[in-house]
C-alpha cells in the first residue's frame, strides 16, 4: 500500500515540475518572440559608413543586431562609453570576429567600434540606444 502512495506522490511531483518547466520556457520565450533582427549597414554591412546607420530607427532591448563584414578587414568590439569615445576598448570588452556576428541589445546605450587598422578613429563606431 505504501508503494502506491509513493507512486502517486511521485507522479504529482513530476507533473508539477513539468508544468513549472513549461511555464518558464513559455514566459522566457514571450519577450524574445517580439525581438526584431537588424542587419547593420543594411546591404553595405558593417563598414566605415555605418556610424549613422541607427539614425531614425527605434530599437528595443532584446533586439538583435547582425554585423556582416570581411573578418580580415574589420571586427566588432562592444565597449563602454569611454572605450567608444577613446577608440580604446577596456579589458572586459567583447570582441566579435566571425564576419557575421549577432549581438542582442541591452536596454540603454550599446557602443560598438572596429579596432582594426585605425578604423574607429576614422569613424567606424556606432551607438545604438535600446528602450
Amino acid at each position: 500500500m505504501a508503494r502506491g502512495r509513493g507512486s502517486a506522490a511521485m507522479r504529482g511531483a513530476v507533473v508539477v515540475a513539468f508544468l513549472a518547466v513549461v511555464t518558464c520556457f513559455f514566459l522566457s520565450g514571450c519577450g524574445v518572440a517580439d525581438a526584431a533582427t537588424y542587419y547593420v549597414g543594411d546591404s553595405l554591412g558593417w563598414s566605415l559608413g555605418s556610424g549613422s546607420w541607427p539614425s531614425g530607427k527605434k530599437f528595443h532591448a532584446g533586439d538583435i543586431l547582425v554585423f556582416r563584414y570581411l573578418p580580415w578587414m574589420h571586427n566588432v568590439v562592444a565597449v563602454d562609453e569611454d572605450g567608444y569615445a577613446d577608440c580604446n576598448p577596456p579589458p572586459f570588452s567583447r570582441y566579435y570576429t566571425s564576419g557575421s556576428d549577432s549581438v542582442r541589445l541591452a536596454k540603454g546605450d550599446n557602443f560598438f567600434i572596429c579596432t582594426r587598422y585605425g578604423h574607429c578613429n576614422l569613424g567606424m563606431k556606432m551607438v545604438v540606444t535600446a528602450v
